[in-house]
């Protein structure tokens, strides 16, 4: 898995969505699942939404592993569980229904964090009229977890430099070579990005001009009309329990 895994930058290829239509399918599919609806035949259908802006975004490789663990687990869930009882069935169904249920949220979050860069989230929060309380910390937790990964690499690169590994009878060295370095490196990953943040002007009291061009195109209204009309099913789920 590279370093550039969450990564964000400006989607250049593909079918580019604003960030907003990102954010709207990300509540959608949060409301389904939490609201009951994955129980429902219906579900299935706000599930392709991910794999569809995957592929529209030319993200082959997320899309066909969402594609490939969606459909193992939807298999083994309508022919495998039912054959199966006791305990191996319980552990069975742990493992298939938590992916099946929450790899939609998963693969729409890591297109949104890969394809989205954070002027064009806090210039699409300020559309929204978000409160800054709410935009900076977003906006440094946007950027947290890329950095994050790049510096748990780094510490992997040093462990391997140093000959500790699984091998060896130096196991037990790596929770504290790793774990501790992480601490004290996401203590101060944070510190540096909040402090990017109000320097770049988020919290000061004027408000600050942005050149990122976002906007609502012909694939972002359908989409966002395919979320209201989950919603609306949701709703109407609601009512008549």
């Amino acid at each position: 898995m590279g370093v550039e895994l969450l990564a964000s930058k400006r989607n250049r290829s593909g079918i580019c969505f604003d960030p907003r239509t990102k954010l709207a399918v990300l509540v959608t599919l949060a409301v389904l699942i939490l609201g009951g609806s994955f129980q429902t035949a219906f579900y299935y259908l706000p599930a392709c939404f991910p794999f569809l802006m995957l592929l529209a975004s030319k993200k082959w490789k997320g899309a066909g592993v969402y594609c490939g663990v969606f459909s193992v687990c939807l298999l083994l869930q309508e022919f495998a569980l039912p054959h199966i009882s006791g305990i191996p069935g319980y552990l069975l169904m742990l493992a298939v229904v938590m992916p099946l249920y929450f790899s939609p949220s998963f693969a729409a979050a890591y297109f949104a964090v890969t394809t989205t860069t954070v002027s064009e989230l806090v210039a699409a929060m300020e559309r929204l009229h978000i409160p800054k309380q709410v935009t900076i910390p977003m906006a440094v937790m946007f950027r947290f977890f890329p950095t994050m990964m790049e510096e748990w690499a780094a510490i992997g690169d040093a462990m391997k430099m140093r000959g500790i590994h699984l091998r060896g009878g130096k196991a037990a060295s790596i929770l504290e070579y790793r774990l501790v370095p992480m601490l004290m490196c996401c203590v101060k990953i944070g510190e540096e990005l909040s402090a990017a943040s109000l320097t770049r002007g988020l919290g000061g009291p004027v408000k600050r001009t942005n050149i990122c061009e976002i906007g609502f195109h012909v694939q972002d209204i359908l989409l966002l009309f395919l979320c209201l009309l989950g919603l609306v099913y949701q709703v109407i789920l609601w009512v008549r329990w």
